[in-house]
């Protein structure tokens, strides 16, 4: 399987685009793969949109997730400067004053757009360091390739299982990156919110981490231009001094972020994710209403 990945990495884009598409349609037209969830959480979060406005959504979203697939193999392949044309960033001065002060950043993003090309396209743009926290794949070789090609600009992952550790054994600034999007196993703590008119859980912990680094916490959003170009833009989220709510407080401004862009352009979000695995528990105490202010 890895031969195969790295044969592809070598493919032009437009190639690898009309691949793409192919995989669209296997995937939406033939396999019908998760079409039943995906266009139930889409109604159930955009319920303003029209039925057609939801199925035209449905549909992109699937081309857009294939893409992305596609796009991070020729990324894994492709110079700096290929990458640097492809993807810009709106307003770097936010991270160039935090390099110019050593100050110690939480990257926070999601699954949405090409999230694979934002560790990419950092190591080309920026001269520092991202330490990306990631969940290792189950197959070693394949885990082995991916941890090389998404570290080849400079990166370094980091095992979520070794992260803890990681944090209290590293000193001086960093910056910690982290897709903060997934959903977090039933009995793991949690932040519940309301994130597309629906209760979501979130993952707590960004917050400790900005606690514990003094670190500014910043959102790293990536929207689509055109296909196989991308911006980013970064919004501060909050800065230290932090208290004891900085968790809840990081979370909800996240969701809010994170909401924004979905509502700006819902097909760019990773719907084939399994967003809502599970009800909001009767017994967990609503959200602190003013924690998005």
């Amino acid at each position: 399987m890895v031969w195969l990945f790295k044969a592809l990495t070598r493919l032009p884009l437009p190639l690898l685009h009309a691949t793409a598409t192919l995989v669209y349609w296997v995937t939406f037209h033939v396999l019908r793969w998760r079409r039943e969830q995906t266009e139930r959480d889409i109604a159930l979060a955009l319920p303003e949109r029209s039925a057609a406005e939801r199925a035209m959504i449905l549909r992109e979203s699937y081309k857009r997730a294939a893409d992305t697939v596609l796009e991070a193999l020729w990324g894994f392949g492709a110079s700096a400067d290929a990458l640097r044309r492809r993807v810009a960033v709106d307003n770097r001065e936010l991270i160039d004053e935090c390099i110019a002060l050593n100050r110690s950043v939480v990257l926070l993003t999601a699954h949405y757009a090409n999230w694979e090309w934002l560790v990419l396209a950092a190591g080309t743009h920026f001269d520092f360091r991202i330490d990306v926290v990631y969940q290792p794949l189950r197959v070693a070789s394949i885990d082995a390739f991916f941890r090389d090609a998404r570290s080849r600009f400079g990166s370094r992952l980091v095992p979520r299982e070794d992260f803890i550790f990681d944090l209290m054994t590293h000193g001086g600034p960093r910056a910690y990156a982290l897709i903060a999007d997934q959903t977090p196993k039933a009995k793991d703590p949690k932040h519940w919110t309301t994130f597309l008119h629906r209760d979501t859980a979130f993952f707590k912990g960004a917050g400790k981490i900005a606690q514990f680094l003094d670190a500014q916490v910043i959102y790293v959003g990536i929207r689509r231009l055109s296909r196989g170009y991308y911006a980013i833009r970064f919004t501060t989220l909050t800065d230290p001094p932090y208290d004891e709510s900085v968790d809840a407080l990081v979370v909800e401004r996240y969701a809010q972020a994170l909401e924004q862009m979905v509502e700006a352009d819902p097909a760019s979000f990773l719907w084939l994710q399994k967003r809502w695995k599970y009800a909001k528990p009767a017994t967990d105490a609503p959200s602190a209403p003013t924690a998005r202010s």
